[in-house]
Order: structure tokens, then C-alpha cells, then sequence
């Protein structure tokens, strides 16, 4: 057989998954395994760096299994991860992040929240690297978490050789080589990727001023040795590429090449931004990448400065363009809360596993119905008496503050499942008006967003979809492989192997087009989705108006 195939592995918050891609990015196999995760306290979100190789070495050794494929078949390797942090002690040992000193548990996990403090502290200080992370750090980025670590862990601060993100993590358990990626450098560590290299063989440089404003001196003392002294370009090939372990733990031939790694969500955006078929282009298009929460990406040739939303990052994700990162901190999760923390879950649950279909078709069934009993000419009429506010883990971009809260308005007394049913209708439209705000964030500055190419959890949800093309009056462009984000790191592996000679024509190659939904031209539709949108801001300015009046009556408890 002379074709030749990539791995692609994707480690998200609950599982790491391995595909097998075809030159023309064909799923030809894929396997998932799940990871643990642990939250000993509020705002604690912890991982375990042992525990997802070994998911990863599962996945990759059953996708295998199920290719029909050899390992000499395999021509290269990419891996995408969630932005989380890891620490790693001597001999590369985990190294505990958890207040209960578990050195297992060696991994805060990006959406943990732990550092809201240290992110406010370094906000205050306003140094000019804030103006590449849209203004506002998260605590989701890694400064504020080592911040957090070098006050409340000394111990773990002062024995850590290693500080990781994920995806680097991967690449350096796969080659024994500590290559940092200019896309999780830029986008969560304030790295300046356009900046000239004071460093040999690096892109872009660390700035030390900041991180002696921070409280983090000591990390410019050593060099930045512990966070990354080699920066390269995603997809280029590490080292000699797969290690003899390694190998054997994923039942592969040694030195198969190994890309830089990327993001998770940006690897979505490089499995997504190649459909040029439908008129789309850099500049007004956006790559939504839906899961436990929703990326949206857009790039562009030049920088563009935008309040709230991540970036401008250079060659964050496609190497030479400059990258705006919007996103909601839950959606996927925000969802599942609602339906599952309902008193009608387990039934719901119990019927879907009966007529084997899923908890949500079961629920847009029931919106159907309603609509129909109701006479309505659109599903999304049903909400016009209850609006969300989606900020229940607080709001990424574009108002950038972790503090916000969420909020239900136009509750009853009754509990029903057709009540259950309008409840997640109404979270649904509220993620899709975060996309809308986003979407016109952006276009303030210059981008014409007017297709969101998808890919996630909720794009497998068709009222997702529909309501988002209708509240943002885009055009929803499906890709041909729905794994968009393991076709990402495919698209690194392919890079690595040498088959394309870059990211973009590597895009090209393998970015297929699916399915395309338009966007709703009833006018009643439209109306009423334009009058929810305001509702949708006057729930944040009245949650905002809430908690001045506390703090002016001095209210401390």
C-alpha cells in the first residue's frame, strides 16, 4: 500500500481520541477513551498527565486496530489538547497542583478558575502585552495560574522543572523534546510570536517586564527555562520524531515524524477555514468549535485590536495571519447543566436509551410538538416569556470578566418536561446571541462574518444549528468530515510527514464541505430574535445594576 495515513489526537476536557486520516482528510478510524478529571474544591479543576497518555495510547492503539491499517503505514503525527497547565517535577515526574497534595493530580485544567484573583491583580497593572489578549487576562491563561501556584503551593512552585501546556505536554512525551508551540505560547502565555527573536532558533520573544511586574521575576531569571526557550511553528517536525517508548506504547514504528503541537479549538479552525467552495474567505468567515465551550476564530493579514476578544495573536494558528479568538466559557456544559440538573433527567434518560436516540432529539421533539400545538410558525417562538443570561461560568469575550453571573428570567411554578424542553430551548438561543455579539465585535473592526463554518458537540444538534444561523443571520457551513478538530491535528501530522509544505495547502487539501444551513428569512423570526437580543443585554446591565446596589449598601456577607 503506498498511500499514506496521519494520526490525528485531540485530548478534550473528558477524553482523548485518536482518528486515522487519508491524504484528502478521510476518516478512516477513530477511538476515544475517557479521562479523569477531579474538582476538590469550587473553581478547582484538576487533571492527571499519566492518566491521559495512557487514554491516548488506548485510542491510538484501538483506532489502529480498527484501520485495517500497519504502522508503517503511518506517516506522521499531530496532537491538539485543551489549554490546561502541567507541572512536572524531577525526572519529569507529575507534580502536585491539588490542595490535597495528590502528586497524580498534576494538571489545572483550563476551565478551573481558581486564579480570578491573580488575573484581576495582573488587569490592574495594565501592561502593554494585555493589548494581545483583547485587553482583559483570563484566569483560564497560564500567568495567573502559575501566579496562583508560586503564592498558594510553594512547594510545587520551587520543585517544578517543567511548566507545560497540555498540547507541548504531548509532543514532549511523544519525542523526549521540549518544543514550545507558538500557538499555546501566544494565545495563553503572553508570548509576543511577531516580535523579533532574542533567542536562536525561537520566534518571538518572552517579555521580561511583565513578568517582573507580575510577581513572576524569577521565571525571567532562569531564562524562561521552565516554560520554554524553543518556540517554533505549529506542524513542523520535533526531533527524530517518535520514540522508541513512545512506539511501543502506541503500538507504532519509532521516528515517525511528530508535529508542534496546536490548541484544541485551533486545531478545529485548521480542520474547518480550507472550505473555499462556498464562497468563504479568511475575512468573512469564522470558525465555531462547539464542546463543553465554543471557540470562535477568525484570522486575518494584518492585526486587529479588539475589546474582550483574545489576540491579536501572530501565527497562532495559521502560520503568517494574525488570529482574533472569541469564546463562551460554557455552552456545552451550560446545556447539559440545565437539562441534567432537571428532576426529569433520568426519565428523559432512560427514554432515549429505549428508543435509542439522545436526551436532546428526545427535547426538540417536544419543542416540535409545542410549536405545532401552538400554531407557531418557528420552534425559536416558544422563548418569548423566558430568557437566559449565559454567564454561569462567567463570560470569555467579549466582556472578558469571569466574575458574571447567570441568570433565568420568566420561571413559573410549573415543571414539566415541555417546561424542561423551553428552558434548554432558551439556553440555546442565549449561547447562539453570545455568537452574535462576538460575531459583531469583530466586524466593528473589519472582518465581514457573515458564514460560521462549525464543528463540536452542538453542531451535531440541529436546533443548535438552526438557531444559530437564524440569530446571527449566517450561513452555517458543516465540513464533509465532522471531526474537524482531529482533522486538525491530522492536518500537523501531514505537515510534519513532509506531504504538504505547509498549513494552508495542507487545508486546502484535506477541509472538505457538508452540509450548509441558511439562515431563516421570516421576518416574524427575525424580529423576534432581534427584540430577544436586547433583552439578552438588558439581563447583563440589570445583573451588573444588582451588584452595585449591594455593594453600595455595604452589604460584605
Amino acid at each position: 500500500m503506498s498511500e499514506q495515513f496521519y494520526i490525528g489526537i485531540d485530548v478534550g476536557t473528558g477524553s482523548a481520541r485518536a482518528g486515522i486520516f487519508n491524504q484528502q482528510g478521510k476518516l478512516i478510524s477513530q477511538a476515544s477513551h475517557d479521562i479523569q478529571i477531579w474538582k476538590p474544591k469550587t473553581d478547582f479543576v484538576q487533571q492527571s498527565s499519566e492518566n491521559i497518555w495512557e487514554a491516548i495510547c488506548h485510542s491510538v492503539k484501538q483506532a489502529m486496530a480498527e484501520s485495517s491499517l500497519e504502522p508503517k503505514h503511518i506517516a506522521g503525527i499531530g496532537f491538539d489538547a485543551t489549554c490546561s497547565l502541567v507541572v512536572l517535577g524531577e525526572e519529569n515526574r507529575p507534580l502536585t497542583v491539588s490542595p490535597d497534595n495528590l502528586d497524580e493530580q498534576n494538571i489545572i485544567v483550563w476551565m478551573d478558575h481558581r486564579a480570578k484573583g491573580e488575573a484581576e491583580e495582573i488587569n490592574q497593572k495594565g501592561h502593554e502585552v494585555l493589548n494581545y489578549v483583547g485587553g482583559v487576562i483570563s484566569p483560564e491563561m497560564q500567568t495567573p495560574k502559575l501566579l496562583w501556584l508560586k503564592r498558594n503551593m510553594p512547594e510545587t512552585w520551587e520543585k517544578a522543572t517543567c511548566f507545560f501546556d497540555l498540547p507541548d505536554y504531548l509532543v514532549f512525551r511523544a519525542t523526549g523534546i521540549d518544543v514550545r508551540s507558538a500557538c499555546t505560547t501566544t494565545c495563553k502565555w503572553t508570548y509576543l510570536a511577531h516580535e523579533d527573536s532574542e533567542v536562536k532558533g525561537s520566534i518571538g520573544r518572552w517579555d521580561n517586564s511583565y513578568f517582573q511586574e507580575i510577581g513572576l521575576g524569577d521565571l525571567t531569571n532562569e531564562g524562561y527555562k521552565r516554560i520554554g526557550m524553543n518556540i517554533r511553528p505549529m506542524g513542523e517536525p520535533v526531533g527524530a520524531g517518535l520514540t522508541k517508548q513512545s512506539a511501543e506504547e502506541f503500538g507504532l514504528k519509532p521516528g515517525i515524524p511528530v508535529g508542534v503541537s496546536i490548541i484544541d479549538a485551533h486545531a478545529g479552525g485548521l480542520g474547518l477555514l480550507g472550505m473555499t467552495d462556498n464562497g468563504s474567505t479568511f475575512n468573512n468567515q469564522i470558525a465555531l468549535i462547539g464542546g463543553t465551550s465554543s471557540c470562535h476564530m477568525a484570522v486575518s493579514e494584518e492585526p486587529r485590536f479588539i475589546d474582550g476578544i483574545w489576540g491579536p495573536y501572530y501565527s497562532a494558528m495559521i502560520p503568517g495571519l494574525w488570529l482574533n479568538e472569541g469564546g463562551q466559557s460554557a455552552t456545552g456544559a451550560l446545556i447539559d447543566h440545565v437539562i441534567f440538573s432537571s428532576s426529569h433527567a433520568q426519565e428523559l434518560q432512560k427514554e432515549a436509551k429505549n428508543k435509542d436516540t439522545t436526551v436532546y432529539s428526545l427535547l426538540n421533539d417536544h419543542l416540535v410538538d409545542l410549536a405545532n400545538k401552538n400554531g407557531l410558525v418557528d420552534v425559536g417562538l416558544l422563548t418569548k416569556d423566558l430568557h437566559v443570561l449565559p454567564y454561569f461560568h462567567g463570560n470569555r469575550s467579549p466582556r472578558a470578566d469571569a466574575s458574571l453571573l447567570g441568570g433565568i428570567v420568566g420561571l413559573t411554578l410549573s415543571s414539566t418536561i415541555e417546561d424542561l424542553a423551553i428552558q434548554y430551548l432558551a439556553t440555546i438561543q442565549a449561547i447562539a446571541y453570545g455568537t452574535r455579539h462576538i460575531i459583531e465585535e469583530m466586524n466593528k473592526t473589519g472582518y465581514t462574518i457573515n458564514q460560521i463554518s462549525a464543528t463540536g458537540g452542538g453542531t451535531k444538534n440541529d436546533l443548535f444549528l438552526k438557531q444559530h444561523a437564524d440569530i446571527c443571520d449566517c450561513k452555517i457551513i458543516l465540513p464533509k468530515e465532522s471531526e474537524a478538530v482531529l482533522l486538525g491535528s491530522a492536518v500537523l501530522a501531514a505537515v510534519a510527514s513532509g506531504t504538504y509544505k505547509n498549513i494552508q495547502e495542507a487545508m486546502v487539501g484535506m477541509n472538505q464541505t457538508g452540509k450548509v444551513i441558511e439562515p431563516g428569512k421570516n421576518q416574524t423570526v427575525t424580529t423576534y430574535h432581534n427584540s430577544k437580543y436586547k433583552v439578552f443585554h438588558k439581563m447583563y446591565e440589570d445583573e451588573r445594576s444588582y451588584k452595585e446596589i449591594m455593594q453600595e449598601d455595604h452589604i460584605n456577607a
